[in-house]
């Protein structure tokens, strides 16, 4: 992990600087005076990670400055650039625990797709961003955003292989067998067996029936999308990831309104951007996005 470089004469410096004690520092970040003299001092303690942001900005230095970090950042330094601590993920995604961010910072288990939006909120990147660090975390390289950096799977079977190759990169992926009684449960009948699965991954079979499909990315943890064709899929996603920077910018009745350039938004999504964006003021954010996004995919 690229973390960023800790430098406590130059934390010192920095201080000193804008005339601050430490005593300012340390109230300003919520820790003891005790732990800002340590820091400086010639001695093994250092902030934790998730303290850096605010470090900076009370001795008045952006954070890239008074701590650089060596190449782009993972999942975790990410969240460390957010003054995030890892428990307090699980508040943001919606979850009892922090264990789906864990396992993608371990490079174990992907996010799932709705994961993605609230989670470059809170850490203020894109959602593009966010895939590139993901895919960091998994030992991959990646540039700031997907690009000429990324192969993209094309068929139904590279999409499949491509999922298992980068799910469980560090792990037995699952079997066609499993795989198969995974998409029967999310059916709630047989509607595929191992074989038909095996057919799907290696490129013997290139279609399936739709709720195969749909069970297959559920258990994969991406999007129905992902297996879309590719000018459908990129027609939704860029409509999406409009709305999305519109959330983020706190703009969604401004992209109501003004839709995309020529063509614009569809009409039954702009009416759906638009209830969103009146509920909005009057719900939990987290909790209204996950209401919507699980409706709208019922839908």
């Amino acid at each position: 992990m690229p973390a960023r470089r800790f430098d406590r004469g130059r934390l010192r410096r920095a201080r000193r600087a804008e005339e601050l004690s430490q005593g300012d520092v340390a109230a300003a970040l919520g820790v003891g005076t005790s732990s800002v003299a340590g820091w400086e001092a010639d001695t093994p303690t250092a902030p934790d990670p998730e303290k850096l942001p605010a470090l900076a900005a009370a001795v008045k230095q952006p954070l890239d400055d008074l701590f650089p970090r060596p190449g782009l950042p993972d999942l975790t330094d990410l969240r460390c650039d957010a003054g995030l601590y890892r428990y307090e993920t699980s508040e943001i995604i919606g979850t009892r625990s922090p264990g789906p961010v864990r396992s993608a910072e371990r490079g174990e288990r992907r996010l799932k797709d709705r994961y993605l939006a609230p989670l470059s909120r809170a850490y203020g990147v894109s959602v593009e961003e966010l895939l590139a660090a993901q895919e960091r975390s998994f030992g991959h390289d990646a540039p700031d955003t997907p690009g000429d950096g990324f192969a993209i799977p094309a068929s139904l079977a590279e999409k499949f292989t491509y999922l298992l190759q980068h799910t469980y990169p560090n792990s037995r992926p699952p079997s066609d067998q499993e795989i198969a009684v995974g998409i029967n449960t999310f059916a709630g009948s047989e509607v595929t067996d191992a074989g038909e699965v095996s057919a799907l991954r290696t490129g013997e079979q290139d279609s399936a029936a739709a709720i195969v499909i749909e069970g297959l990315a559920d258990y994969l943890g991406v999007s129905k999308l992902f297996f879309a064709s590719d000018e459908e899929a990129v027609r939704q996603v860029v409509e999406g990831l409009t709305a999305l920077a519109a959330f983020k910018q706190g703009s969604l009745s401004g992209l109501a309104a003004r839709g995309l350039p020529d063509q614009g938004l569809p009409a039954d999504l702009i009416a759906y951007i638009t209830k969103v964006a009146e509920e909005f003021q009057h719900t939990n954010p987290q909790r209204h996005l996950r209401r919507q996004a699980d409706g709208a995919a019922e839908e």
